[in-house]
C-alpha cells in the first residue's frame, strides 16, 4: 500500500482510508462480527486510516471500530469527529453544531471511552460552528494535543478563511473535504489555501455516494437516506445516470471497475489528496485498493473533468443537516 503525509506535523497514512459511516444501525453480535471482519481485512491489505464521528448511530459507529481495533491498536490512525450535540433529539435546548471550548472538552471524554482508546490520532470538528470564534474551538483542541489526549487536528468543510485563521491558532494537518469526480466545491479556493498552508486533504465520498459505481440504475437500487437526498431525486436521476455512464466507459476501456476509476482520479489529485471511501463489504473494500492499478490517460482525464458541472441535485442533503452530509456557511465570512 502506498502511504501518503497530511500536513507539516509528521502524520503518515495509508493513501486508501476506510470511513465508518455505514456502521452505525447497531451494536449487536452481527454488527460487532462484521465491523471487526472489515477492518481485519484492511488491515490485511495495508490500509491503516480508519475514519469515524460521534454522530454515526450517534456513538455505534465509535464503539464498533473501538471494539474491531482492540489489540490491534498499534500502528493504526483513528480519526473522529466532533460539533453535533448527540443528545438533540431528546435536549430541546441542544445546540444543532457546537464548537465551544467545554463541548469540545467533553465531546473528546466520550470519543475516547467509546473507542476505547487513550488517545486520537486525528481529531476533525465535523462542522465549524458559526456562532463560537474558531480560534476558542482550536484553541480548546490545542489543549487536547498538548494533554496528549489528541495528536493531530483537523476541520471538515471550512470556509477558507476560516481555515487560514485555525491555522493561525494550531497547526491543522487536515481538512475533510467532499471531493468527487460528481462534486468539486473544494477546488474553487479552499484547495488553494490548504496547499499553501501545507494542509493535507481527505476527500470524503470520493464515488459520489455510490453514483461512480456504476451500479445505479434506478431508485429501486436505492435505500435509506439517499432516497431523500437531492442528487437521487426522480426529476434528476436519469440525468445522473447517463453522467455516471460516462464514468462506467472508461472503465470499460481500461479493463476497471468503475469505483476504480473514479478513486483513481481522486488519488491523481495529489500526493497530499487521501481518500476515505466507506463501505460494509470485503469485495468492496478489495475493489476500491484496486483503484492503484489503474492509470488514466490524459484523454481519459479530459473527458472525465467536465462531469461535475452538469452533476444535477444539490450534493448537500438539506440545509443545516448534520454529520456527513452537513454544508454551513464560513464563520470566517467568506
Amino acid at each position: 500500500m502506498t502511504r501518503r503525509r497530511l500536513g507539516t506535523e509528521g502524520l503518515e497514512v495509508s493513501a486508501l482510508g476506510l470511513g465508518f459511516m455505514s456502521f452505525a444501525r447497531s451494536t449487536d453480535a452481527d454488527e460487532r462480527h462484521s465491523a471487526s471482519a472489515l477492518v481485519g481485512e484492511a488491515i490485511d491489505l495495508g490500509i491503516d486510516f480508519f475514519d469515524t464521528a460521534d454522530i454515526y448511530g450517534p456513538a455505534i459507529s465509535e464503539t464498533l471500530l473501538g471494539q474491531a481495533v482492540k489489540g490491534r491498536r498499534d500502528g493504526l490512525v483513528i480519526a473522529t469527529k466532533f460539533g453535533n450535540p448527540l443528545d438533540r433529539a431528546t435536549n430541546p435546548d441542544a445546540r444543532p453544531i457546537d464548537g465551544r471550548p467545554e463541548y469540545v472538552r467533553s465531546a473528546v471524554e466520550g470519543s475516547l471511552r467509546r473507542l476505547g482508546v487513550d488517545h486520537i490520532d486525528l481529531y476533525y470538528q465535523h462542522r465549524v460552528d458559526p456562532a463560537v470564534p474558531i480560534e476558542e474551538t482550536v484553541g480548546a483542541l490545542k489543549e487536547l494535543v498538548e494533554a496528549g489526549k489528541v495528536r493531530w487536528i483537523g476541520l471538515s468543510e471550512p470556509g477558507p478563511r476560516t481555515l487560514r485563521r485555525a491555522h493561525a491558532t494550531h497547526p491543522v494537518t487536515a481538512i475533510q473535504n467532499e471531493w468527487s469526480l460528481f462534486t468539486r466545491d473544494i477546488e474553487a479556493e479552499t484547495l488553494s489555501i490548504a496547499r499553501e498552508l501545507g494542509i493535507g486533504i481527505v476527500p470524503f465520498s470520493p464515488l459520489g455516494r455510490g453514483w461512480l459505481t456504476g451500479r445505479l440504475r434506478s431508485r429501486a437500487d436505492l435505500t435509506g437516506r439517499r432516497l431523500e437526498h437531492p442528487r437521487f431525486a426522480e426529476e434528476v436521476f436519469d440525468t445522473n445516470v447517463k453522467l455516471a455512464d460516462e464514468v462506467v466507459a472508461v472503465a470499460a476501456e481500461l479493463g476497471a471497475e468503475p469505483g476504480q476509476v473514479a478513486l483513481a482520479w481522486v488519488l491523481s489529485r495529489g500526493e497530499d489528496v487521501v481518500p476515505i471511501p466507506g463501505t460494509r463489504h470485503a469485495a468492496y473494500l478489495r475493489e476500491n485498493v484496486g483503484a492503484f492499478d489503474v492509470t488514466l490517460t490524459p484523454e481519459q482525464a479530459a473527458r472525465l473533468a467536465g462531469i461535475a458541472e452538469r452533476v444535477e441535485g444539490d450534493r448537500a442533503l438539506r440545509p443545516g443537516a448534520i454529520g456527513a452530509e452537513a454544508r454551513l456557511p464560513d464563520a470566517g465570512g467568506s
